[in-house]
């Protein structure tokens, strides 16, 4: 079987020859101090930081350590603004610290040395008049948009060995780079229409290029959205206000997907994504992604407890162990075996790999779940 066929297989619920050992990427600092240590080449980490997820520095390294593929192996097209604003330096501070408006228009506070996400001030996108004249031009689709190359490349799966996904954007995370946490929460109480005529704006460009890549003629094995709404607590986004006003918008996507037949389709959405996954599985959206252990230990289990066979995963293999020793890595891999016992699970470290991870105990969880028996 290839990986692509195994893959199907198990998310499926069918039987398989072995596991596939899936990996998603790494922190751009993790790959420059394996260059440093001699565990990878200076040319591969610098690819993997200019290319990303499964480009040929990505395969290089997947190589070297022993995972399969990334799940992230998805072509997709550009689907937020289009184009991007000129990054802008608004204020240098005596800290070293500067104000920066970004790509999607956000104010964010970047300091000096320190590897995280900016912390946002502001955004750009502060009332109608500026959505009109500034964003909705830049939120229109057009062929352009899409790589004709890449999906060229798709259209004959005939001996492909690996999975590959349609990219179909982002519902709502998108929204949340252009406006930040606070401004999207202010906002929904303080121009609702605005804030529907955002969400139905993007999303409805996010179905205009999805139906104009299956039209294509190019081949997937399975769809997958982008979101990253929610923390360590729960949701950044009202639930119910989500389920209403987002769900409709998957539903319509994931039934395009479904006339292809495309019926895997996943989700990466980081942090404690519990009371979300109700209006995912109603419209469509079966896969969790990446299932973040976290401090409140999600876990397949209990989903599948509660929603049964209908709910998939990728990942939730606690990446952490990977700063320690061989020992700790043993102890995952038993806590994850009755975990792919369930059926319709793949591991997979719960978000990409940190620069604290040792080489060495990431091809050593690569070999063990190579050899895994079940």
């Amino acid at each position: 079987m290839t990986f692509r066929d195994t893959t199907r297989a198990v998310l499926h619920y069918q039987p398989y020859d072995k596991l596939p050992v899936v990996s998603f990427g790494y922190w751009a600092e993790t790959v420059q101090k394996w260059a440093a240590e001699g565990h990878i080449t200076r040319e591969e980490a610098d690819d993997y930081c200019r290319t990303g997820d499964n480009g040929a520095g990505d395969r290089a390294i997947m190589k070297k350590l022993g995972f399969d593929f990334n799940w992230n192996s998805c072509v997709g097209a550009s689907v937020d603004l289009f184009p991007h604003f000129a990054r802008k330096t608004l204020e240098e501070r005596p800290d070293g610290s500067s104000v920066i408006r970004d790509e999607n228009g956000l104010i964010v506070l970047v300091k000096p040395d320190v590897v995280s996400i900016p912390a946002e001030i502001g955004t750009t996108l502060t009332d109608r008049k500026v959505w009109e004249e500034e964003y909705l031009p830049k939120l229109q689709f057009s062929m352009e948009r899409i790589s004709q190359e890449a999906l060229e490349a798709l259209r004959d799966d005939a001996g492909r060995e690996l999975p590959i996904g349609i990219h179909c954007g982002s519902l709502m995370g998108t929204m949340r780079n252009l406006l930040g946490v606070e401004q999207l929460s202010y906002l929904m109480a303080d121009d609702f229409e605005l804030y529907t005529e955002i969400i139905d704006t993007m999303d409805g460009l996010c179905y205009q290029c999805v139906k104009a890549m299956l039209e294509s003629g190019a081949k997937f094995d399975y769809g997958h959205f982008w979101e990253d709404i929610c923390f360590k607590n729960g949701p950044l986004v009202v639930p119910a206000i989500f389920d209403e006003y987002v769900g409709s918008h998957y539903k319509k996507i994931t039934g395009l997907l479904n006339s292809y037949g495309i019926d895997i389709v996943s989700v990466d959405c980081d942090g404690c994504i519990d009371r979300l996954i109700p209006t995912w599985l109603e419209n469509g959206v079966n896969t969790m992604f990446p299932i973040e252990v976290g401090t409140w230990n999600a876990s397949i289990a209990p989903w599948r407890e509660q929603y049964g066979k209908e709910l998939r995963g990728v990942g939730g293999m606690n990446k952490t162990v990977f700063s320690r020793d061989y020992k700790a890595v043993d102890e995952e891999v038993e806590r994850l075996r009755p975990l792919i016992e369930l059926g319709g699970y793949i591991p997979c470290p719960d978000h990409r790999i940190a620069p604290d991870a040792k080489f060495e105990n990431v091809q050593y969880y690569c070999d063990k779940m190579q050899n895994l028996k079940l």
